[in-house]
């Protein structure tokens, strides 16, 4: 977040709210880039391990070894690009996603789809977790 605000209440309320960092103006662009240098390995990080790493929300479990989705313990079947998209979703569940970001860790850039097959997916998915 960068801001001209520099009050205390003002950092924690922005953090609180899911800033990563709080940047007041005025700062130099090198400090900047440093920054988000630093956001961008810890990502590559943090990816690196979510990959292998597993989620759970509440009744649902998600095992990325295995491959295996459980809701109230019991297995739920879903397709490869399904899995990978409730993958993505859980795995950042703050984060607002675009078709083609979902796309693109579903499927695979290589591959050419429609954008409003997330749809069909999305569905798919909500009827699997009967929501």
């Amino acid at each position: 977040m960068v801001t001209a605000k520099e009050e205390e209440s003002d950092v924690v309320l922005g953090l609180g709210v899911g800033a990563n960092d709080y940047v007041v103006k005025s700062f130099s662009p090198k400090m900047l880039m440093m920054r988000v240098k630093a956001m961008l390995r810890r990502a590559v990080e943090n990816d690196s391990l979510g990959s292998t790493t597993r989620i759970e929300i509440g009744q649902l479990a998600i095992n990325p070894e295995q491959f295996v989705v459980r809701l109230n313990n019991q297995a739920l079947s879903m397709t490869n690009t399904e899995f990978r998209m409730l993958l993505k979703l859980t795995s950042q569940p703050v984060l607002v996603f675009t078709r083609e970001q979902l796309l693109h860790d579903a499927v695979g850039e290589d591959v050419i789809v429609l954008d409003r097959n997330i749809d069909v997916h999305t569905r798919a998915i909500r009827k699997t977790l009967g929501t």
